[in-house]
């Protein structure tokens, strides 16, 4: 199906839908009729030639290809949402996931947070924290504070001058968004220091 046949308001019916269980609880969510819901998802069953709900005499139940289509939906629509919230605005927050260990965000990282999220607003820093070796590629991380003087298996690095800790990002990672603009090393820079 291309793009520009894709039945959005029908989508969201669905989805709601299958949320719910319910055309009529969906129907509240979307300010509409309980009549239009069960309209959209029919209208949906007819292009894709399969039924998505056993109508049952309390609600809904999904069928196997209901099963199939709602984590796509409810994932993509989550996307979306978190996209419209980083714009809105008119500002585009870029979301950085950085890995740390446990010890060096309680007593390091966080005390610093807040001057870093005054001087850099439009940058959403997520953490993520684990004790164990880290996978960046595997975890969504765009990079990882690790202890160590650089010698990461597998990942590249770059060790903070004079310091024991250091960047780690994922090799064969292409870098998107934020992680694009900033070297590893750049990470530890934007962060204040003392």
């Amino acid at each position: 199906m291309i793009r520009p046949q894709l039945p959005l308001n029908a989508l969201r019916a669905f989805e709601a839908s299958a949320r719910h269980l319910s055309f009529t609880r969906a129907a509240v969510e979307l300010c509409v009729t309980q009549a239009a819901v069960s309209h959209q998802v029919k209208s949906l069953e007819a292009q894709l030639n399969v039924t998505l709900f056993k109508r049952l005499p309390r609600g809904l139940m999904l069928t196997s290809e209901g099963e199939t289509l709602l984590p796509v939906l409810r994932e993509s629509f989550d996307r979306i949402a978190e996209t419209l919230e980083r714009l809105e605005g008119g500002h585009y927050r870029e979301v950085l996931t950085v890995g740390v260990v446990g010890t060096f965000a309680v007593g390091w990282l966080l005390p610093r947070l807040a001057d870093f999220q005054a001087k850099h607003p439009f940058i959403d820093l997520r953490l993520s924290t684990n004790n164990n070796r880290v996978d960046v590629a595997a975890e969504g991380l765009d990079c990882a504070i690790r202890f160590g003087a650089g010698a990461w298996h597998g990942i590249g690095g770059a060790a903070d001058r004079g310091a024991a800790v250091g960047i780690v990002r994922a090799r064969d990672r292409p870098a998107t968004g934020i992680a694009r603009r900033f070297v590893a090393a750049d990470v530890v820079a934007l962060l204040p220091h003392g």
